[in-house]
């Protein structure tokens, strides 16, 4: 085996005569440029598409291939691994990889892996992908690689790109056009740096709220979920057979991840699997009806099923029921993990060989050592794996770099990076974090905030870029304590920023607390300062953190920042807004009680600053609603709007909560019949009416409840539709929203899908609005099936 091997590729760099004079201290890119204020896409007119079959030109290539070279299509490497020790990239390495192992796919940004820079440009990042791109083209199979890149909120890993609200934050908007854009700017940024591939949308459900990934999913509601995917897809990946400014967007995680029975990532997962069916399948079917190229499977195992192992998950249900087409990448060395962390397989070669004849994965982000390679190599020469088995995987990979256009022109565009960080996308990203901030308690209408108001702002996430961008910010998780704003170099803002920019003052800031929790800073000071103020208002919430660097042992936020709380209020009697910059409902002990507002902000991004003042000062009329449900208890973690209806449903604020600054009024929803039979959709009508004092964004959504189903508990409410209405003072809109019996059809235990008859409630927004329902009986024949898996 060659020296060549080192995450650090250190000793590459000495067989290549290199020496290392770096210290590892990461820099700043030096690279400055100053984008276009805006922009206009090319105009591709075609729908969606989707991937729909191999074409003969690709399945002559792979049938020329070598079987090194057919394994090496399917192998893909971390960045890290073709970087220097002094933090640049190591062509030597490069050509290891590429001649020896014949790689056909690279991810990852050198920011996260011993680069020089902390933050890569898209010309520095291009200098890499190019470079490699280069080597490719003359070495090894001569073929093209794929660069993958965790695109998930903008082009985050790339400098200057525009980094959204995070993905529960545009769930809260309940408007999939932010979905869209946000995919559709993140698509453009990542083609500027040279990558072709997104990972994402994530569309994991967020169930045990423990868990740290809750922020990057669209919630824990399905049909919610399945819509903003959907939206998402199109915007990273529109017509990508096409559009060079596209890439391959990625479903993920397949399946079940968002339910780890103890919230600590990665955990086992318990879920029947009439169940997963019925709510965690849902909106990755959106995903791969709407067309996207690729998946990537989940960490770990349901009901101690690994699933990378999994017949049923990934060959059954995901090829089969589902009709997937796309190509399918495992997650972060997950064949590896069977042996190292789940214990599922005895060493690699068991894990490699069921992993390949069990499932339909067609590449193994193996990510650091060439094992996956050089034992499917032996594994197909021995005859343990079929070579047509091979094929099957090369072709879909193939196929993709085809659609991608790689076989046209590999290399980054230079012209795309001219419109990264445009003022076009910051204010498309502020627009959504404007429609996302979700005011959740307003007593004695505290909010609005007047510019005359004497205010004290206090908190570490009032005076932070990057705890308003949290994990997958910059870095994997999040610029580090050291770094601090200093990493973004002015590109982005802070609350107490936006502040300053309605008020024309600088504000009144102290820090007060530490973001871990952990100790109160100069509260004499802060309490004197607050007696002199009119209203104080208090930035809690959770330091960066993506993964397992985000578990935590209980949802209760640290118990100085809920002191600083308590202590001011008693000490003061001044009224207290509390605005929530966080990845996950935390808990807030008596904070609910004790602040007279709470604005939950979730994590609006690094231009999130501007909109949450907006939203304190009522420039922006808050109309976010919860993506997810807001636990009162530690009991609560799991609590969703769907679980069984017997099943106590008492949280500190329920899915689908939200205020506004107006008196908005709903009529009595109607329906166009009284019976809903398969076949016949109806029609439920309500009418919305702003009685002021503002203009008002309403989301209005509409749920079922069915009073009874033989056998099976029914569920609290499902959402079954929704739509979001601009209202000027005084105005009333009517609302259309669609509802079918085939809605109400439901997984039993014996994997059949069928209606049970019942009456069943129809209810708009049950949370803000109180008896806003009406009854339709459900007709249908209870033996009928409708599907079968």
């Amino acid at each position: 085996m060659s020296a060549i091997k080192g995450a650090s590729s250190a000793d590459a760099d000495t067989a290549a005569g290199g020496q290392c004079s770096w210290n590892g201290v990461q820099e700043f890119d030096p690279i400055v440029w100053d984008p276009v204020p805006s922009y206009q896409y090319r105009n591709y007119t075609s729908p969606v598409v989707g991937p729909d079959g191999i074409d003969r030109d690709v399945m002559k290539m792979v049938r020329r291939m070598t079987v090194e070279e057919k394994v090496g299509q399917m192998t893909q490497i971390e960045v890290g691994q073709i970087i220097d020790c002094n933090g640049y990239l190591n062509t030597t390495a490069v050509e290891y990889w590429i001649d020896k192992w014949k790689v056909g796919s690279f991810l990852e940004t050198p920011g996260n892996h011993n680069g020089r820079y902390k933050w890569y440009s898209p010309k520095k990042f291009a200098e890499i992908t190019d470079a490699v791109q280069e080597i490719a083209l003359r070495k090894g199979s001569k073929i093209p690689v794929i660069w993958g890149l965790d695109s998930v909120r903008g082009a985050n890993y790339v400098k200057g790109a525009v980094i959204f609200p995070a993905g529960f934050a545009t769930a809260a908007t309940f408007d999939p056009s932010f979905a869209y854009s946000a995919g559709r700017i993140a698509a453009k940024d990542t083609r500027a740096a040279g990558a072709h591939w997104a990972f994402a949308p994530i569309m994991d459900l967020s169930v045990n709220k423990l868990w740290s990934r809750t922020y990057e999913n669209f919630g824990e509601d399905p049909y919610l979920s399945g819509e903003m995917a959907k939206q998402s897809i199109a915007g990273y990946q529109g017509d990508y057979k096409n559009d060079r400014s596209r890439v391959a967007a990625c479903l993920k995680h397949f399946i079940g991840y968002g339910y780890p029975f103890d919230g600590q990532d990665r955990s086992n997962r318990h879920i029947a699997t009439h169940e997963l069916l019925e709510y965690y399948v849902p909106p990755f079917k959106a995903a791969i009806d709407a067309g996207s190229a690729t998946a990537m499977e989940s960490y770990g195992a349901i009901n101690s099923e690994a699933v990378v192992l999994s017949n049923y998950y990934l060959h059954k249900l995901l090829r089969k029921q589902l009709g997937f087409k796309g190509m399918l990448v495992t997650d972060w060395g997950e064949i590896n993990s069977q042996v190292s962390t789940y214990f599922t397989a005895k060493d690699l070669k068991q894990a490699n060989q069921v992993a390949l004849q069990r499932t339909s994965i067609d590449m193994s982000m193996v990510a650091d050592d060439p094992s996956f390679t050089e034992i499917t190599i032996d594994l197909v020469k021995s005859g343990a794996i079929s070579e047509r088995r091979l094929d099957q995987s090369v072709a879909r990979i193939v196929q993709l770099k085809k659609d991608l256009g790689l076989f046209d022109q590999p290399f980054a565009d230079p012209q795309l990076a001219s419109s990264v960080g445009s003022l076009q996308d910051i204010e498309a990203a502020r627009d959504a974090a404007r429609e996302s901030i979700t005011l959740l308690k307003n007593s004695d209408n505290v909010l609005p905030l007047s510019p005359y108001d004497n205010v004290l702002f206090l908190g570490p996430t009032l005076n932070s870029t990057r705890l308003m961008g949290g994990g997958w910010n910059v870095h994997w998780q999040g610029p580090s304590n050291e770094e601090g704003d200093t990493v973004y170099q002015g590109l982005g803002d802070t609350v107490l920023e936006g502040v300053q920019s309605i008020i024309g003052a600088a504000p009144r800031y102290m820090p007060a607390v530490d973001i871990e929790g952990t100790k109160l800073i100069d509260i004499d000071a802060v309490v004197e300062a607050a007696r002199s103020s009119d209203k104080i208002v208090i930035g809690l919430g959770e330091n960066t953190y993506a993964e397992n660097g985000g578990n935590v042992d209980s949802l209760v936020l640290p118990w100085q920042q809920l002191n600083l709380v308590y202590t001011v209020s008693e000490l003061t009697k001044k009224p207290i807004v509390v605005v929530l910059i966080q990845g996950r409902p935390r808990g807030l002990a008596n904070v609910s009680t004790v602040a007279h507002a709470i604005v939950n902000a979730y994590l609006p991004g690094t231009y999130g600053g501007l909109p949450v003042a907006e939203v304190l000062y009522g420039k922006t009329n808050p109309s976010g609603r919860l993506p997810i449900t807001y636990p009162a208890t530690e009991a609560q973690a799991s609590d969703t709007i769907w679980q069984a209806s017997y099943s106590a449903y008492s949280p500190q604020w329920a899915f689908g909560y939200g205020l506004g600054y107006s008196d908005i009024a709903y009529s009595n929803v109607t329906l166009s019949s009284g019976t809903l039979s398969a076949g016949a959709p109806i029609t439920a009508t309500v009418s919305v009416t702003n009685n002021g004092p503002y203009p008002q964004k309403e989301p209005v959504m509409l749920f079922t409840h069915q009073q009874h189903r033989l056998g099976y508990a029914p569920d609290l409410f499902r959402l079954r539709g929704f739509t979001k209405v601009s209202l000027d003072v005084g105005e009333t809109k009517t609302v259309q929203l669609k509802l079918k019996a085939e809605d109400m059809a439901f997984w039993d235990r014996d994997l059949t899908r069928r209606i049970e008859p019942s009456p069943v409630n129809v209810a708009i927004n049950p949370y803000t609005q109180k008896n806003i329902v009406a009854v339709v009986q459900l007709n249908a024949d209870s033996e009928h099936v409708l599907e079968r898996a």
